[in-house]
């Protein structure tokens, strides 16, 4: 096992640690498996200060645990870089090279943190931990919209969640173009879905 799968491994064991002590403690306390076919993160980041450049990655899987009544819970989610697609085939495989994702070293990316900031059941951000390349860094989401309500289809409950959150990416060691002018500055916004666990 590679160091960076070590990594997020022991980072996704942690989380559902937590989660596995906070169902003991609250009897409320759900758990939903992420819906890798209605989530995908997706990115915005700057070319040369002339356009912005839009991405998103096609497989990603997690789990999120939730305690509307206590209001708290935790979210473990990993994506598949090697799944990165910007619509255009050559850029693609720019941003797997080692410049960007190096998705041959780094095959996975991960976020783990606490939902916080509960209204009225809801959570309006995530104090979490990005894994990117290897390294791990605070970046924190802000929950611009929570739902759960019973799956027509599925007749289980669904949440969903449109999050956002900003981070450096010459901090996780990702600083191609930066000596031509490009920003560093990514927007990382994911849209999630996930169905709880019968």
């Amino acid at each position: 096992m590679t160091p960076w799968k070590s990594l997020a491994t022991a980072s996704m064991a942690a989380v559902l640690g937590l989660a596995v002590t906070a169902g003991a403690a609250h009897a409320a306390a759900m758990t939903y498996q992420v819906d890798p076919s209605h989530t995908y993160p997706s990115f915005e980041a700057d070319h040369m200060g002339l356009s912005t450049w839009r991405g998103k990655f096609n497989q990603t899987r997690g789990q999120i645990t939730l305690d509307r009544e206590a209001g708290s819970g935790f979210v473990s989610v990993t994506i598949d870089t090697d799944s990165i697609d910007f619509g255009h085939a050559q850029m693609n495989s720019v941003a797997k090279g080692e410049s960007l994702f190096d998705v041959a070293q780094f095959p996975w990316a991960a976020y783990s943190g606490t939902l916080a900031g509960f209204v009225d059941g809801a959570p309006s951000r995530v104090d979490g931990v990005l894994t990117l390349r290897g390294t791990s860094r605070p970046v924190a989401l802000e929950i611009l919209r929570f739902k759960c309500a019973p799956h027509p289809l599925l007749r289980r409950e669904v949440c969903g969640a449109d999050a956002l959150g900003r981070f450096q990416r010459d901090d996780f060691g990702m600083d191609a173009g930066k000596s031509f002018g490009f920003g560093m500055e990514v927007t990382l916004r994911i849209q999630v879905e996930a169905i709880r666990d019968n």
